[in-house]
């Protein structure tokens, strides 16, 4: 029988998980405590959680905060791969890198620089729009300019994946752009599109220095509100509701799992149908 020798970086990454999640878990463990602080745990309570929901304020804020990051993370997606589709095809090389070094400005600009630009951009457009504050809107518009720039980034290398042939014999075929787009490019880049949505929701959900400058007095995100709180003493209300979004984060890697795997099976048949559609057309 062999034996299975001892592996240094398995050892490695155990303690980088450890390190990773320990925090998290202990966090977790916390909410649980019947004691109100996190010096010393002296039982098991679900009342950190009834609190919770009871925080009409706090579930308020919650929704919005998760409405704004689908609604932000689903804008960004749409613009951003058409910007990404956009960029791809662009014949001039020197005009394509000017392109890409605009989309990359947002990603290695500090985000309190972000932020204060947003800041200046909307306070400026509020002395010319009549009735236009900072709030919902101000807030949705920083997360999908910030998130574009990340799906681009996630879409691109799909594009450049993809076979120029596969779209050349669908035109030969007699396919128009649309069922090039919707039947060749689009299932093709799935896999990006699906990455680029994801990447911006969670930007967009744990988002707080950009957040911080363009929010006004009536919209607040969580990010924000756990920070403002924070700052007056430690509440295992909060403990509790890291709990419930590090659970809806786990939930969503595994429903990312899931879509990523169908959508790949799917990729074939559509490709087919597009070679029976261009048969038909010709």
């Amino acid at each position: 029988m062999k034996k299975h020798k001892f592996k240094w970086s398995n050892l490695y990454l155990i303690l980088v998980f450890v390190l990773m999640y320990q925090p998290i878990f202990y966090l977790i463990y916390y909410s649980f405590n019947k004691g109100g602080t996190m010096n010393s745990f002296t039982g098991i309570t679900l009342e950190h959680y009834r609190t919770l929901f009871a925080d009409k304020r706090l579930i308020g804020i919650a929704l919005d905060t998760f409405i704004l990051a689908f609604l932000s993370a689903f804008l960004a997606t749409i613009i951003g791969t058409f910007g990404a589709i956009g960029i791809y095809y662009t014949k001039n090389r020197k005009k394509r890198n000017v392109l890409m070094d605009f989309n990359n400005i947002l990603m290695v600009s500090p985000d309190v620089i972000i932020g204060a630009s947003f800041l200046i951009l909307f306070t400026f457009a509020g002395s010319i729009i009549k009735g236009f504050q900072l709030g919902f809107l101000s807030v949705l518009l920083s997360h999908i300019a910030f998130s574009i720039p990340i799906v681009v980034l996630m879409v691109l290398p799909k594009l450049q994946e993809m076979s120029s042939s596969l779209v050349d014999a669908a035109r030969d075929m007699g396919a128009s752009t649309w069922q090039v787009l919707s039947n060749i490019i689009l299932p093709m880049l799935f896999p990006g599109i699906l990455a680029g949505y994801f990447m911006a929701f969670t930007y967009s959900l744990d988002d707080f220095a950009v957040t911080f400058f363009v929010t006004g007095n009536g919209f607040s995100t969580l990010s924000v509100e756990i920070y403002s709180r924070a700052r007056q003493g430690i509440d295992l209300e909060i403990n509790a509701l890291s709990t419930l979004v590090f659970i809806f984060a786990v939930l969503l890697i595994t429903s990312y799992y899931f879509i990523s795997q169908n959508g790949g099976s799917k990729k074939n048949s559509q490709i087919a149908a597009l070679k029976d559609e261009g048969t038909e057309v010709s």
